[in-house]
C-alpha cells in the first residue's frame, strides 16, 4: 500500500533581525549624514572644487573613513546631491503650495524667485552639485538630471496646462531647463542682475510664449 505523501513544508518567513543589526544600520545612516554634513561645511569653506583632504578634516575624520561609508568620490558627489535634490524639491514645491492664487503667471514667477533665491543663497554648494568636481567619469544616473525631471513632474502636477500632455512636458522641460541655465550663468557673472531682475526676465520670457495657450481670458503684458 502506498505511503501518504507528506505535507510540504510551509515556506519559511523571513528570519527576525538581530537587534545589532538594526543598531548598525542606523548607526551607519547616521554616520553618513554626518559626513555629508561634514561635506557641504567643507564646500562652504572652500568653495565647489573642494578636496577630498578639506572634505576628511571637515569631518575630523580620514579619507578612507569617507570612503567606507561612500565606496569611492562618486558615492559621496550622489549623497551631497541627494541632499541637495531634496532641498530643491522642498524649496520649489512650498513656492508651488504658498503661491495661492489661479493666476499663473504668479505661480511661474514664485517658482523662478524659488529656485534662484536657493541657488543664490547656497552658491559653491550649487556649483559643486552642476559641475561635479569630484568626479572624474560620466555617471549613468546623473543626479542633475533627476533633479529636474523631479522639478518638471512637480511642476505639471501643479500647473494643469490644457492640451497634449506631451506638449505640456515639452514646455516644463524647457521652463526648468532655461532657468538653471540662466542660474549657473547669472552666479557665474561678476556683475550680475539683481535677483528680483533674472526673475522678471525669465517669467516674462515664459509668459509671453505660453500666456496665450493657458487662457486667453489671462490679461497677457505687450
Amino acid at each position: 500500500m502506498d505511503q501518504p505523501t507528506p505535507p510540504a513544508a510551509a515556506p519559511l518567513g523571513p528570519l527576525p533581525r538581530d537587534g545589532r543589526d538594526t543598531r548598525w544600520e542606523a548607526h551607519r545612516e547616521h554616520r553618513r549624514t554626518e559626513l555629508v554634513d561634514a561635506t557641504i561645511r567643507a564646500i562652504r569653506a572652500h568653495g565647489a572644487g573642494v578636496g577630498m583632504d578639506e572634505i576628511a578634516n571637515s569631518a575630523a575624520t580620514s579619507k578612507t573613513v569617507v570612503y567606507r561609508h561612500f565606496g569611492d568620490k562618486a558615492g559621496l558627489y550622489r549623497a551631497v546631491a541627494d541632499r541637495i535634490d531634496q532641498r530643491v524639491y522642498r524649496h520649489v514645491s512650498t513656492a508651488l503650495a504658498s503661491a495661492g492664487t489661479d493666476d499663473l503667471r504668479v505661480v511661474v514667477a514664485s517658482t523662478v524667485e524659488a529656485y534662484l533665491s536657493l541657488v543664490e543663497s547656497d552658491a559653491e554648494v550649487y556649483r559643486f552639485v552642476v559641475n561635479r568636481p569630484l568626479v572624474d567619469r560620466p555617471l549613468p544616473d546623473d543626479p542633475v538630471e533627476a533633479t529636474t525631471n523631479r522639478v518638471v513632474d512637480l511642476l505639471l502636477s501643479s500647473v494643469p496646462l490644457p492640451g497634449d500632455p506631451r506638449r505640456a512636458r515639452l514646455w516644463a522641460i524647457a521652463f526648468v531647463g532655461s532657468v538653471q541655465a540662466v542660474a549657473d550663468d547669472w552666479l557665474g557673472s561678476t556683475d550680475r542682475l539683481p535677483r528680483g531682475d533674472v526673475v522678471g526676465i525669465l517669467t516674462d520670457l515664459a509668459w509671453r510664449g505660453l500666456g496665450p495657450t493657458i487662457d486667453t481670458r489671462t490679461d497677457v503684458r505687450p
